[in-house]
């Protein structure tokens, strides 16, 4: 199975989208576009905020955009994909969106943790988006937001947002992206890679939310492995993903990131390894946690030999 790609190139976490953001560099980010279109996107993900490298203030990425967004849609018709908290900052980028370049656009993203949740669903109603829900987290008992831990629970935001999304913006099935989320593999004590799988194959298999598509943002998976390993255990992760419904993925298209071959050694490696971190009768998730870890380590250490 072939997955769909949302090109995440255009983030000030990669030195060519850094380097074009300080230097206001159009042609810069025209050019990073263009490569990730080349490289099969179907749609271009487009944040311009602060990083580990890189501090944005907010009000000049909001007024960066109605130059920003019209020049990427002079080199491309690939819809665009719009990334950030602030609502004002998703406005600004789709009043400047011309819809007779392009398809609709995409919203990156709601969740139960967004301060402005309402009046995120009031924008996507507004300008007619497609829209990405974050489903890995959900509403806390005492208010707030916590992390889902069951794949059960995560299936129950999925299908709350889709129920909220349809009745109140007007959506349907097929313009909403769901993520279930996707842990660092090297540090997934908790389980929650594999509650992310489970999460995709309760939400492909549920009548209710057929025609919904599943998205990861796959440069979470393989952050603190060895940097000669991650594009191979990223491949071999999104192969377990694609067969439990997985059909978008969030990366870098310059590393084609596509399934491999399901009978592939790193496959079942990989899949083992994912299955000693779940708890069985006397052994905890925190115990399996950790056995998970050391089985990665283990595969990061063969493919650097």
């Amino acid at each position: 199975m072939k997955l769909r790609i949302i090109g995440e190139l255009i983030n000030n976490a990669y030195a060519r989208s850094r380097r074009a953001w300080e230097n206001r560099d159009i042609e810069g980010f025209q050019a990073l576009a263009k490569s990730q279109v080349d490289h099969g996107s179907e749609y271009l993900d487009v944040i311009i905020d602060s990083t580990a490298k890189c501090t944005v203030n907010k009000e000049e990425a909001i007024a960066y955009l109605p130059t920003l967004v019209p020049a990427l849609q002079q080199v491309t018709s690939v819809p665009l994909c719009f990334d950030h908290s602030d609502i004002e900052y998703h406005r600004t980028a789709l009043q400047h969106y011309d819809r007779n370049i392009s398809p609709a656009p995409l919203i990156n993203s709601i969740a139960v943790s967004r301060k402005n949740l309402d009046g995120m669903i009031d924008l996507i109603r507004e300008f007619d988006t497609n829209v990405i829900v974050v489903a890995s987290e959900k509403f806390g008992d005492a208010g707030g937001s916590q992390p889902c831990h069951k794949p059960e629970d995560v299936h129950d935001v999925a299908g709350w947002f889709v129920d909220k999304l349809k009745s109140e913006a007007g959506r349907t099935n097929d313009q909403i992206f769901i993520d279930p989320g996707l842990a660092p593999v090297g540090a997934d004590t908790y389980g929650l890679i594999n509650v992310g799988l489970d999460a995709m194959k309760l939400i492909s298999t549920d009548p209710a939310l057929s025609g919904c598509h599943l998205v990861v943002g796959l440069s979470n998976f393989a952050w603190g492995t060895p940097v000669k390993v991650r594009h191979q255990l990223e491949k071999a992760y999104l192969t377990l993903a694609a067969a439990n419904g997985l059909n978008f993925v969030l990366g870098n298209p310059e590393t084609n990131p596509q399934p491999i071959p399901s009978d592939d050694p790193l496959v079942a490696k990989l899949s083992a390894a994912l299955q000693e971190g779940r708890p069985s009768p006397g052994i905890p998730q925190e115990e399996s946690g950790y056995d998970q870890t050391e089985a990665i380590m283990e595969i990061c250490s063969e493919l650097s030999d």
